[in-house]
């Protein structure tokens, strides 16, 4: 995992050439709006291109994490479907119903099943390099829905110059990144991690989030700002030293959130003394978003060398999945 998280630029740029060379058929018509379908590790990029590219998509973005796609779904519809292993159930599930609905159907795998049906039925698709626990594929398979929007007409940039300026920042801060990680890492043991961020970011802290669950092996939860000031900061009302907040920082944070920010904290400060701001570095959004990822990697990597325990191992999930082989 290690070697994984820092291969992340490269495979970043490994990405794009690929994305680049993709042999995608032309498309004349004009959608009206997207469905990304993929869960865990293959959706996470999901969650975070939708804010992305929220202000230049040119209809709606909608993120699915279910075996049911919505009703709205029909053949002006451009479906991504996205499962690393390519054997994801539901995303197979939500493949078949958009099939029904004579979508137009697009694919990013490594291969499985989802592939075998993207060549069978002869969709669009983008096959990435596998062999990775999905969770670290981010990198691989991220750059590739910018360029399957872009060519759909959905966005009018793949984000290559922003992807290629966020390597940049990434490579030359790699070793401040490491250790800003090993510093929140020590400040989290033995800690239930808080995660905050502002809304444009919430892909972010679900990532972090995640890699928190999967890597670390422990319980964390998440909110965004503005919405938790109308609830969540409510539920703040007793000392409990065993939380952790860790607040997403980033320059382009609406003014009112960042406001909100500095009156939560003062709420957090009577209640635990761990409080740590992650300020992000980059010039847009998506590179600001690239580089809280890479850090959130790190530390849920390092969090997990200093428990001992295996990173990738995750046995209950093999489990359920074997339980579920049995319906």
């Amino acid at each position: 995992m290690q070697e994984l998280i820092e291969n992340f630029t490269k495979h970043i740029s490994e990405s794009i050439t690929i994305s680049k060379s993709s042999n995608l058929s032309a498309f004349s018509g004009k959608v009206e709006n997207v469905l990304i379908c993929g869960l865990g590790g293959s959706g996470i990029g999901a969650t975070i291109i939708a804010q992305i590219v929220a202000q230049d998509a040119n209809c709606p973005v909608t993120i699915n994490k279910d075996y049911k796609i919505p009703a709205f779904v029909n053949q002006n519809t451009l479906v991504l479907c996205c499962s690393y292993s390519g054997n994801t159930e539901e995303s197979l599930e939500m493949l078949e119903q958009a099939q029904a609905k004579n979508a137009i159907i697009t694919c990013v795998t490594s291969g499985g099943k989802l592939e075998e049906i993207a060549k069978a039925k002869n969709y669009n698709h983008i096959i990435i390099p596998g062999g990775h626990p999905p969770r670290a594929a981010f990198g691989l398979a991220f750059p590739t829905l910018f360029t399957i929007l872009k060519h759909y007409s959905v966005i009018e940039s793949d984000y290559t110059d922003q992807f290629n300026n966020s390597i940049s920042t990434i490579d030359a801060e790699e070793e401040n990144i490491i250790t800003e990680a090993k510093s929140i890492t020590e400040k989290l043991m033995n800690k239930i991690p808080v995660i905050y961020a502002d809304a444009n970011y919430e892909g972010v802290a679900v990532r972090f989030r995640q890699q928190i669950n999967e890597n670390s092996k422990m319980l964390c939860w998440h909110h965004v700002i503005p919405e938790m000031n109308h609830n969540e900061l409510v539920g703040w009302t007793k000392k409990n030293e065993d939380l952790a907040v860790v607040i997403f920082r980033n320059e382009d944070d609406y003014f009112r959130t960042q406001k909100r920010m500095e009156v939560n904290k003062t709420v957090f400060e009577k209640y635990t003394s761990t409080i740590i701001e992650i300020h992000s570095k980059g010039n847009s959004q998506l590179e600001r978003a690239l580089y809280l990822v890479h850090l959130g990697d790190w530390v849920s990597l390092l969090i997990a060398n200093k428990k001992g325990i295996d990173v990738t191992e995750v046995d209950v999930i093999t489990h359920l999945k074997g339980e579920l082989a049995k319906i």
